[in-house]
């Protein structure tokens, strides 16, 4: 998940730098692993690599974090790459 912050956002997080972890908490409760973070430079504040059960679940949690309007949000869905290999040759019949 790529996500920038708004101004609202960036106000918390000059006030609060912890409430990345609280944050994060919250995604964990909803059944979602943080696996990494990192804050960026350029277009996009932080980068959040995350593991859902399923894409529903991914759905919701990028809804409840945009609804509270401190940022915005970019879901990436990812296939492992052994997953994605195996896909490919079934498409080409090897």
């Amino acid at each position: 998940m790529l996500s920038t912050v708004g101004p609202d956002g960036a106000a918390t997080l000059a006030d609060n730098p912890d409430r990345l972890k609280a944050v994060n908490a919250e995604v964990e409760a909803m059944g979602v692993r943080v696996l990494a973070q990192w804050a960026l430079l350029g277009p996009y504040d932080f980068c959040t690599v995350l593991e859902a059960p399923d894409e529903k679940t991914m759905a919701r949690v990028a809804l409840v974090l945009g609804a509270r309007g401190t940022l915005k949000t970019l879901t990436l869905s990812a296939i492992p790459i052994d997953e994605y290999i195996d896909s490919v040759r079934n498409v080409s019949g090897d």
